[in-house]
C-alpha cells in the first residue's frame, strides 16, 4: 500500500486532542490508501482493509482509555463503537465474498468516521476537556501527525 502524507483530517474535524487528531489521520490516510489501492489494480487487499477495522478498534479503545482516566460516562459511545466495527466487520466480509462493493464500504467507512468525529467525538472532546480530568503533562499538546504505511 502506498505511504501518504498528512493533511486528510479535514480542518472542521480536529478536535484539538493531539492523540485523537493523529489517530483520525490516520484513519483517513488509510481509508484513501485503500480507495488508490482498489481504484489502481481492482484487487482487494483483504489484510489492509482487516488492518483498517483493527486500527478503528485500538482508536476506539483509546477514546475508552480517555474517558475512563477522565471518569465519563462512556457508555452510550462505546456501544456506538461497538455497533459501528460489528457493521464494518460484518460488511467487509461481504465485500471479501464479492457480495459487497469494496469502494462503497470504504466511502461509507470515510462518511461515518466524519459524521462520529463531529457529532459523536466532538461532544466527548468537550466533555473531556470540561472534566477535572488532568493529563500527563504535554497530553494536550504533543502528538505529531506521522505519515502512514
Amino acid at each position: 500500500m502506498k505511504i501518504c502524507l498528512p493533511g486528510l483530517l479535514p480542518a472542521q474535524l480536529v478536535v484539538d486532542l493531539p492523540e485523537i487528531d493523529a489517530q483520525h489521520e490516520e484513519i483517513f490516510c488509510r481509508i484513501e490508501s485503500l480507495k488508490t489501492a482498489c481504484f489502481e489494480s481492482g484487487h482487494v487487499p483483504v489484510a489492509e482493509f482487516e488492518a483498517l477495522l483493527d486500527y478503528f478498534t485500538m482508536h476506539f479503545a483509546t477514546e475508552e482509555r480517555l474517558a475512563d482516566e477522565a471518569g465519563l460516562d462512556f457508555v452510550d459511545h462505546a456501544r456506538i463503537h461497538d455497533d459501528t466495527l460489528r457493521l464494518l466487520r460484518r460488511a467487509l466480509t461481504e465485500v471479501i465474498r464479492g457480495a459487497r462493493d469494496a469502494h462503497s464500504f470504504l466511502r461509507y467507512c470515510e462518511y461515518w468516521f466524519e459524521r462520529h468525529i463531529s457529532e459523536d467525538d466532538r461532544l466527548f472532546i468537550n466533555n473531556l476537556q470540561s472534566s477535572n480530568f488532568m493529563p500527563s503533562p504535554g497530553f494536550w499538546q504533543g502528538g505529531d501527525l506521522q505519515a502512514c504505511a
